[in-house]
Formats: C-alpha cells, structure tokens, sequence
C-alpha cells in the first residue's frame, strides 16, 4: 500500500512539473510572437488606420458643412464676375461630394480592409477618381479664366459668357464621370489610372503657366498705372486702376486655392508617379504614407471654404450673414 501511494505521489509531481513547463513554454512563445517584425507592423498598421479613419471623419463633417455653407453663400454674392462665381459653385460642389461619399467610402474601405466584407475599394475608387479629375479641370479652368480677364480686358465680358462657361463646366464632369467608369473594367483600369496621371500632370503645368502669366502681367499694369497716376492722368485711369485692382485681387484669391490644391495633391500623385515609374512593389511602410497622402488629398475639400472667406471680401460677407442668421434662429 505505501509502494502505490508513494508511485502515485511521483506520478502527480511528474505531470505537474510537465504542466508547469508547457505552460512556460507557451508564454515564452507568445512574447517571441510579440516581438516578431510581422506583429509589430501590424500593430503600426492597425495604429495608422485608427489615425487615418479619424482625420476622414472629422475632415468629412467639415468638408460637408463648409462647403454647404459656402453654396448658399455663393449663389447670394452678386458681385463676383459671374464666369468665377459658376466655376467656384463647381468647386464647392465637387469638394462637397468628397466630403459626402468620397471619405465616408474611404473610411469603410480602411475598416473592412482586412474581413471578409472588403467591397467598398472599387466603389471608392470610382468615385474618387471622377471627383479628383473633376477638381483638377474646375481649378485649372479658374486659372484660365483669370488669365483671360487679364489679358482680354474689355473682351472678356464678349468672348467668356456664362453660357460657355456651363458648357465648359458640362464637358469637364461628363470627361471626368467617363475617365472614372473605366476602372469598373479591368482591361481598363491602368488606361483609367494613366489617364488621370496625365489629366494631374497636364493640369499643374497648365494652371502654373496661367497663374505665372497673370502675376507678371499684373504687376506690370499695376507699375504702369502707378506711373501714370503719378503723373496726374485723367479719371478714366482711375477706372482703369480700380478695374485692374479688381482683377487682381481675384486672380490672388483663385491662386491661393491653386496653391493649397498643389501642396494636398502633390505628394499623393508623386509617389503614385514614382512607383509606377519604377515599376516595383510597394512596401508596408510606403503603403502607409499613401494612405496618409490620400488622407490630406481629401482635407483640400475642407479647406478650400476657409481660402474663399479669407480672401474673397463678398464671400465672407455672405458667409458671416448665414452664420448670424443660424445662431440667432438657434438663440431664440
């Protein structure tokens, strides 16, 4: 009896130092697991779309209610030429659908990227892509629009009417809505890709060759008023001045919004130019900066709103009336 009590009682230590070991065991593995390179990039990973899933729906509210705002406040303001006040509406309508069905898009793609319900990309996609090209005509369609009110002069009122200007706006989203259809098939999806490569590159070299053109001739009618003003010339100089000081200020405000669209733009397309010249795969880390990169393409939307009531006096008049008349309905 003691011998089988005593054989029992090392078979119980036995199989509890066995347990204990294996139990060490697993913990050892799971730390190993922890810190391998593979879980620490998708805890980077998982960090990165948490980031960026909050900046789209912060950025989306904005973008939705600035650009509703700034809509209204459009079609109130009677004393923008009205070739600019159409283009900006373009603008702000475009801008307002990114806000509306581009981001929250996005957002659900980032969500669902890694479960089985992964079926807003192409969606997203789509849409993006009509949305971005439509942006860039519109602003490229302002910077010529600003360099044929400089250049023109009386002409201008003659030759750009606003009926050519709803046909032109017409032209850009039917192209834009095509080019964008083309990526619903897959033999055309990389001529969809390369065509709105060439419609950006196309772009910037276009409105930066207007938007240079305009400054040089401004500042040299502006230095020749002067020196006309200086030398006691009639009042219809002094019509002339104001009509150029006009001019100017516009083409200042519309070249802001160039700006701000070239530096939310440039470092998504650049890297996209890059990669598919280099034809190479792209890695975890540089798959990431897209991501942010495409996120600060969609901030422009919300942005733009903010340039307009800062440097277009009639605009931030509006606005400040629509933002009165809200807060005092809401106060009462």
């Amino acid at each position: 009896m003691r011998h089988f009590r005593h054989t029992i009682m090392n078979r119980l230590r036995t199989y509890q130092f066995f347990v204990c070991s294996v139990n060490r065991s697993c913990a050892s593995s799971a730390l190993d697991i922890c810190d391998t390179p593979a879980s620490m990039a998708n805890a980077e990973e998982i960090s990165s779309t948490l980031i960026v899933v909050i900046l789209n729906i912060f950025s989306a509210y904005a973008a939705v209610t600035l650009n509703i705002i700034t809509i209204h406040a459009l079609r109130k303001v009677s004393s923008l030429p009205k070739p600019v006040r159409i283009l900006l509406l373009t603008l702000a309508a475009s801008d307002l659908a990114v806000g509306l069905i581009v981001q929250p898009l996005a957002i659900a793609t980032l969500i669902t990227q890694n479960t089985d319900t992964f079926q807003f990309e192409k969606t997203s996609e789509v849409f993006g892509i009509c949305f971005t090209a439509a942006s860039f005509l519109n602003i490229t369609a302002l910077g010529a629009d600003r360099f044929l009110a400089i250049h023109l002069h009386l002409r201008y009122q003659e030759l750009v009417t606003p009926r050519r200007i709803v046909t032109a706006v017409i032209m850009i989203w039917v192209f834009s809505a095509t080019v964008s259809l083309f990526d619903l098939w897959d033999k055309m999806i990389t001529a969809a890709q390369a065509t709105l490569l060439a419609i950006v590159i196309l772009c910037f070299i276009s409105t930066t060759f207007f938007y240079c053109k305009v400054y040089l001739t401004v500042r040299h009618l502006t230095s020749q008023i002067h020196t006309l003003q200086v030398q006691q010339a009639s009042q219809n100089v002094d019509s002339t001045s104001q009509n150029t000081a006009r001019q100017r200020k516009s083409a200042i405000a519309t070249f802001y919004v160039y700006i701000v669209f070239l530096l939310c733009n440039l470092p998504h397309y650049s890297i996209n130019i890059a990669n598919r010249v280099s034809g190479r795969e792209i890695s975890d880390s540089e798959e990431i900066l897209i991501i942010y990169t495409q996120t600060l393409v969609h901030l422009n939307s919300s942005l733009n709103p903010l340039i307009y009531a800062w440097k277009m006096r009639p605009i931030r008049h509006a606005v400040m009336e629509i933002l009165r008349n809200i807060l005092s309905k809401h106060c009462c």
